[in-house]
């Protein structure tokens, strides 16, 4: 082997070490401090989950979503399954935690069952982490929505279960206004895509979450949110969801 080539390999090799985390990816257990909020069962979405009554909400509790068996592995998952948002209609029948956070890592798992499959994962029920199977825009698979490129070579694809490892840090305040921007880091499938990138807004307007209709988005205010799931008439399914509480202290995310 060349020298040049020997060389490449090891840069490689370093790269690859430097963007990846041993608990990140898919099938990665709760580290420690970390509480489960999704463990496929119907008790524990009872539990810890209950729909986000904004403004375009349509449905009724209890929750409408179903558990069911896990199309690759054995056990059971979520499944995001109600009527009302047929067609699209986002915000009639999303579900958020019961809990409030601020700063937190979290994990989760997802699989879109067909096509153009869509849904989100929203930090704080307020800044939407896209899945949208085929979409490879600043709106599609793996963007911080609308802020970011979509890291779409990373998404495994239909029918397979891909992850999302996020840490997260809430807006700042100073003098009840607005003096550090929410940042947020994230690892798709175990390899780093975001590092600490910062966020400007809530978009998608009042139905996507809070302060969505506070100055197009970017009226963001002091208060804590859920964990918020996506509804939008598409089979999308969830499972091992774990969240760890967080204080940091200074701007990064990045772990």
């Amino acid at each position: 082997m060349k020298l040049a080539n020997l060389a490449l390999l090891v840069v490689t090799a370093f790269v690859s070490l430097q963007l990846s985390a041993a608990d990140t990816g898919v099938g990665v257990a709760p580290i420690e401090g970390a509480e489960v909020i999704l463990d496929g069962s119907r008790q524990m979405l009872d539990d810890k989950w209950i729909y986000w009554e904004g403004p375009g909400f349509k449905s009724a509790m209890p929750i409408k979503w179903k558990i069911v068996d896990d199309p690759v592995d054995k056990g059971t998952v979520l499944m995001t399954d109600d009527p009302v948002a047929a067609g699209g209609k986002f915000g009639s029948a999303d579900i958020v935690t019961k809990k409030t956070y601020r700063d937190f890592r979290l994990h989760i798992e997802f699989l879109v069952m067909k096509e153009h499959g869509n849904s989100g994962v929203y930090l704080q029920n307020r800044y939407e982490m896209q899945i949208c199977d085929g979409d490879k825009t600043p709106h599609g698979m793996g963007a911080v929505i609308n802020e970011t490129p979509s890291p779409y070579h990373v998404y495994k694809g239909l029918g397979k279960w891909n992850s999302y490892d996020i840490t997260f840090r809430a807006a700042r305040f100073k003098d009840s206004k607005l003096d550090e921007k929410p940042l947020v880091t994230m690892y798709f499938n175990g390899i780093k895509v975001h590092t600490n990138v910062k966020i400007n807004q809530v978009w998608g307007g009042k139905n996507s979450g809070i302060d969505g209709g506070n100055d197009g988005g970017k009226g963001i205010t002091d208060i804590p949110g859920g964990l918020k799931l996506q509804c939008e008439g598409h089979d999308v399914r969830f499972r091992n969801a774990w969240i760890k509480e967080l204080d940091l202290k200074e701007a990064n995310t990045d772990f």
